[in-house]
């Protein structure tokens, strides 16, 4: 990789200074010698060979350019000793494995996700006990039976072949799904039968599959990306268009179906009316915009004719025989349902089936001649029925404080399944029968957690420009939070997301310990529709992190938390959230845990799949959104000599979604700026694995005892043990 230091006169000596800094830290990490005892971790120099470039007018240092490589020899070797490095540290900690084996405990429960129905059969993604990656499998609805359709456990002897989606047609004898290795996300397509025989179709570069069977299950519709070897390195994670496949022919021969002349980092989903006839392509361009189209693909050639373009808004199709659903946010920030006719689809003409509501419409289902509406009330689920026939909206009870984590419905059924959990409540599956208005337990993980030892309350706090903003807290009951406590503040705020309470398996470690953790409801989710999504998004990234500080401020102003005793976790965009607020304000926190970040947001747009993220960042090759990103870009805000918190990174080899360098460039710059000679800056580099999907459950206990080890550590207390 060429960089412009490469041309700098000062290389050679760079390369020598770095040869060193390695050779020296691969000394302190071979092993826990005295001063590497984790209570005085030794604090790390990096190499810089300084770039430096003019954009937009402005003058931006990139001192650590050179990890951006992560092909390159030395940079693999600096990576492999950073991590070596950490281990050492964390798993020479008196409690570590103790506490890694209750993790296991708690992770090794059963886990299943949303059925999809099909007459009288149900397929799931489930995992038992014993089993470290979840397995297609699919339930006779009468008897009970149970047959497992794909197992990839007997795939990899590590465990790191994973199923990313699968689509079930129409008649439930055919399951198309995807395959992945190491957690790369890059599917292949295969298919099974209902009694688990293998068709020899196979269809590679099928990442995030949008499928539609046809109505006698001979082919289907799909999305895919560009062949292997067919374009130019880089462009094989763009160009997603819609293909057909026929059973039994050659996939190189799949004519291509929609999207030639779309830009290149559209996305687009397909949706197939029961009788075959109308396909209903919904076009995502970034999480605040999407175009609709339908074409009668009952004659050739196919014409795709507008239902909604050019509108800046987001539009859901449903594909029914004689009308179009669309959940929509078009004149109704909080969402509603409109419908229109297949034959004359103009949106002018479209009649509103579900109006806005003051709670936001979540998600919206269709089983037989229902709609079934999820709502979200203040970050908490809310469910509502009503016939499709006319709007008689009927709510259905679900238990308090928790989320539907799926709806698992189809068009020819008016069985569904709902999927719910909380913060201490692990998956419970109901089923919602066809003559019922409410839901009866179909299964229940079954865990060593009492969900009635802890209290989950929700408070309001005020932002910086004085927006109220919701957030969770959890706790042990028996405890009184009127005094510091240990506290995890965790946040996201963005692409349209809502956090709201899900399963987390270690958690009970953390509370039982005496812990407490927040969830903050900050901007740019989807919580309260799409005025709170657009207000933490482009020019607005600024009110999420505000927003994130501001919870830190108030727990620590109501007497839940000091700075000594608080930590702050996210992942992905929340990983961005973290580093954002630790170098904005650090002496606000002791711990971080800083998870498969952005960090970089002047180069972010370079790497894998990041242009698609350009309409909720930002383009930085605009010179106006390149000053909102520059304003906050956490490796470009890193300050020498500033008493930094500690932080743990965490990334992996095989992210294609967020590219490592971010972690890399972001560890090395902390490294070397901080003052705080006892509080490390650590980086973890998981290999064989990707962003998060797919990993098998020995990855996530492993990278999971880091985190809480580290955590337990930095805010000086002992976990509770059994």
């Amino acid at each position: 990789m060429k960089t412009t230091a490469d041309k700098s006169p000062l290389r050679v000596v760079l390369l020598v200074a770095s040869v060193v800094v390695s050779l020296s830290l691969g000394s302190a990490s071979s092993g826990l010698s005295g001063e590497d005892k984790p209570m005085a971790s030794k604090k790390i120099k990096n190499p810089e060979e300084p770039v430096r470039e003019v954009i937009h007018g402005v003058v931006v240092e990139d001192p650590f350019r050179w990890l951006e490589d992560g092909d390159a020899a030395r940079v693999r070797e600096w990576a492999r000793r950073q991590d070596l490095h950490t281990r050492n540290i964390l798993h020479g900690l008196p409690w570590y494995e103790q506490l890694k084996q209750r993790l296991l405990q708690l992770h090794r429960l059963a886990a299943i996700g949303t059925p999809t129905p099909r007459g009288q059969r149900a397929f799931v993604l489930e995992r038992s006990p014993e089993q470290i990656q979840y397995v297609l499998a699919v339930y006779e609805l009468r008897s009970g039976q149970r047959t497992v359709l794909v197992d990839p456990n007997k795939l990899a002897a590590d465990g790191t072949v994973a199923i990313d989606w699968f689509h079930v047609s129409p008649d439930g004898e055919l399951v198309a799904y995807g395959l992945s290795e190491g957690g790369s996300e890059r599917s292949t397509l295969h298919i099974v039968r209902a009694d688990g025989s293998k068709l020899d179709d196979v269809i590679p570069a099928t990442r995030a599959c949008s499928l539609a069977w046809l109505p006698d299950a001979s082919g289907f519709f799909y999305t895919r990306y560009p062949l292997p070897g067919t374009v130019p390195a880089g462009d094989e994670n763009y160009y997603r268009r819609v293909y057909f496949h026929r059973l039994g022919t050659d996939p190189k021969a799949d004519p291509l179906v929609f999207g030639a002349d779309r830009a290149r980092e559209d996305w687009p989903v397909v949706d197939l009316s029961p009788d075959g006839r109308w396909l209903v392509i919904t076009v995502h361009q970034g999480w605040a915009r999407s175009e609709l189209y339908v074409a009668d693909v009952s004659q050739e050639p196919y014409v795709f004719r507008p239902v909604a373009e050019g509108i800046d808004a987001i539009f859901d199709g449903i594909a029914l025989n004689d009308r179009i659903l669309i959940h929509t946010n078009w004149q109704a920030a909080r969402y509603r349902v409109l419908i229109v006719n297949p034959r004359q689809p103009d949106l002018a003409k479209a009649t509103e089936f579900v109006p806005e509501q003051q709670d936001t419409l979540l998600d919206v289902a269709v089983a037989g001649d229902r709609l079934l509406l999820t709502y979200l009330h203040n970050a908490v689920s809310r469910l509502v029925v009503t016939p499709l026939a006319e709007y008689r909206p009927s709510p259905v009870a679900l238990p308090s404080m928790t989320t539907i984590a799926g709806i698992g419905a189809t068009r020819g059924s008016r069985d569904a399944f709902v999927r719910i959990h909380s913060f201490v409540r692990p998956t419970e599956l109901y089923r919602l029968g066809p003559e019922e208005q409410k839901l009866v337990l179909w299964r229940k993980v079954q865990a060593p957690i009492d969900p009635e030892q802890y209290e989950v309350k929700q408070v309001w706090y005020r932002s910086k420009d004085g927006t109220r903003v919701p957030m969770f807290l959890v706790f042990r009951r028996d405890l009184k939070p009127n005094s510091p406590m240990p506290t995890v503040l965790y946040g996201y705020g963005g692409f349209n997301i809502s956090i709201t309470p899900r399963f987390w398996p270690s958690l009970p470690v953390w509370l039982d310990s005496g812990g407490l953790l927040a969830v903050a409801n900050l901007r740019g989710g989807a919580e309260f529709g799409e005025a709170w999504h657009r207000a933490g998004m482009l020019q607005n990234k600024q009110n999420v992190f505000d927003d994130f500080i501001a919870a830190a401020e108030w727990l620590i102003e109501q007497g839940y938390t000091s700075p000594e005793r608080l930590a702050i976790m996210g992942r992905s965009n929340g990983g961005l959230l973290v580093a954002a607020a630790l170098t904005q304000r650090p002496e606000l926190f002791r711990a971080v845990i800083c998870g498969v970040p952005l960090t970089d947001m002047v180069r972010y747009h370079k790497f894998l799949i990041a242009r698609l993220w350009i309409p909720e960042y930002g383009d930085p090759d605009d010179p106006q959104h390149f000053r909102w990103l520059y304003a906050y870009s956490p490796y470009h805000r890193v300050r020498r000599g500033v008493s930094y918190p500690a932080v743990l990174i965490t990334t992996a080899e095989f992210d294609t979604r967020v590219d490592p360098a971010h972690a890399r460039k972001f560890a090395a710059r902390l490294q070397n700026a901080t003052a705080a000679e006892d509080r490390p800056i650590l980086l973890r580099v998981e290999s064989r694995a990707g962003h998060g999907a797919g990993r098998p459950v020995t990855k996530v206990v492993d990278e999971e005892a880091d985190v809480w080890s580290f955590l337990f550590w930095q805010l000086g207390i002992e976990p509770a043990l059994p």
